[in-house]
């Protein structure tokens, strides 16, 4: 998991920089996905101790859910109507990426649990 939050991380930064450099109006709003990215990033890196791994990937996780309802949140209120189209492609990739994340990231912690013998 700490490699794959790694890697999500990674894209969201790339896609942040990809929205802010297309970008006419160079709005902070298509560089959330990077900032999002960055903080991904850094617990990615925490995450490959194993003092700090079970924390590091549940601050991920919570983090890939504020991705997720952040995401929502443009294409719920208007969508393409409302904003350019720019920042509804990043909002919808980072809605994505934080997704895949947040779904695998539980999947992990279920698995986890099993392994542990806890019901």
């Amino acid at each position: 998991m700490p490699n794959l939050t790694l890697l999500i991380g990674a894209l969201l930064v790339a896609l942040g920089a990809y929205a802010y450099g297309g970008s006419v109006s160079r709005s902070a709003m298509t560089l959330i996905p990077a900032m999002l990215g960055t903080a991904l990033v850094g617990l990615g890196l925490l995450a490959r101790r194993d003092a700090l791994r079970r924390h590091a990937m549940h601050a991920a996780a919570a983090l890939a859910l504020l991705g997720v309802v952040g995401g929502i949140g443009p294409l719920a209120m208007g969508g393409a109507r409302r904003f350019p189209p720019l920042m509804i492609q990043a909002t919808t990739g980072m809605l994505v990426l934080c997704a895949v994340l947040l779904v695998l990231a539980v999947r992990s912690f279920v698995q986890a649990r099993r392994a542990r013998g806890v019901a």
